[in-house]
């Protein structure tokens, strides 16, 4: 399939949904240009066990969009797990058209092509809820962690590219898309290259905006290569600054950051129409990229210096005067503050500088 073909018939959205056994459940998507939200935004108060009468806990899809309705969001990307019964399902699916909101799913991806049962039942409830894309990932770990040869790295490409096979049947019977994240495990050459290999209308990619920094991908060139594949984004902006071993790499509130997330976003939308923007600002201390080790460089055996030097350039050339911001020397209760706040001000950055009103 051709990127432009692909392209046609993801904007055609739920038009694809023409299955008898799909059209029952199918829910038209919500005319929205607001931008969404997504659960891991609120890593802090989902589902949390702190007390709080001002925040307090989001225990379930239903408590998600409830919330995200007040603050006046898009939708919400949320985690579909075997926790979600057709009852359930159904509920939140009654729930989002009430409010006019989008609901995409996030679930796993099966651990062999072999046992793909768990993830049918997944895509099954999320499609009873209404959803017709779902974000998942290839690998829950970082590429500079998880892996430490160039071998390593492969076989997990190999393994991927065998699992995505595996379940576009599911995909197709049950009329839902699957997006994959860049992770901080693809690169967005690579990931580019899976989905042209795949050549497949049911599934894409979720551009993470900010991710790829972890693998010293320049922001824009990842969004050029992989918009022509968008299902849904993480939208978020990042700050950095270097330490003994590379650099330190932080979300921080829209307009605060190194993205030009005006430009990333039109991009988006020019190959997809009909994508949503969900936020996934998580309120956390830096993560460390340690670009400078010899073992970080074990699955890049091909990549030039020039992306490490271009990479180095830019934190220095956006300096934190007043550091990245941290969070593991707050109290339960100010964390859970510090995260509304993050999440309110990249809302109104939405509306003010993108347009998502």
């Amino acid at each position: 399939m051709q990127r432009r073909e692909f392209i046609r018939q993801t904007a055609a959205g739920a038009a694809m949904l023409s299955v008898p056994a799909v059209t029952a459940m199918a829910v038209p998507a919500p005319k929205t240009t607001k931008m969404g939200i997504v659960v891991h935004s609120y890593a802090s108060r989902w589902q949390s066990k702190t007390e709080s009468g001002t925040y307090p806990s989001l225990r379930n899809a239903l408590d998600l969009l409830d919330h995200c309705h007040k603050l006046g969001a898009g939708g919400i990307q949320t985690i579909v797990d075997d926790s979600w019964t057709s009852e359930f399902s159904r509920q939140v699916r009654d729930r989002a058209q009430t409010l006019n909101l989008y609901v995409e799913g996030s679930v796993a991806m099966p651990k062999t092509p072999q046992d793909t049962a768990d993830f049918a039942r997944r895509i099954g409830r999320a499609r009873e809820a209404g959803v017709t894309v779902v974000r998942t990932v290839c690998s829950n770990g970082r590429r500079y962690e998880s892996y430490h040869s160039d071998e390593a790295f492969q076989a997990f490409k190999k393994n991927s590219v065998a699992l995505m096979q595996a379940v576009e049947p599911i995909l197709k019977k049950q009329g839902v898309r699957l997006a994959i994240e860049n992770h901080k495990d693809w690169r967005a050459d690579e990931l580019a290259s899976v989905m042209k290999q795949l050549a497949s209308e049911w599934v894409g990619v979720t551009i993470d905006f900010g991710n790829n920094f972890a693998l010293l991908d320049d922001p824009m060139n990842l969004v050029q290569s992989l918009a022509p594949y968008v299902l849904s984004t993480h939208v978020k902006d990042m700050a950095m600054d270097e330490y003994a071993d590379g650099f330190r790499l932080s979300e921080v509130p829209m307009g605060e950051g190194v993205l030009d997330l005006p430009a990333m976003v039109a991009l988006c939308k020019k190959y997809n129409p009909a994508v949503t923007f969900s936020l996934e600002m998580i309120t956390r201390d830096p993560l460390l990229i340690p670009c400078l080790t010899t073992d970080y460089w074990q699955t890049f055996p091909t990549l030039p210096a020039t992306n490490l030097a271009e990479t180095l350039r830019t934190v220095r050339q956006h300096p934190q005067p007043k550091g990245l911001p941290t969070v593991s020397q707050l109290t339960p209760d100010e964390r859970l503050a510090a995260e509304d706040q993050n999440i309110r001000q990249c809302l109104a950055y939405s509306r003010e500088k993108l347009g998502m009103v």
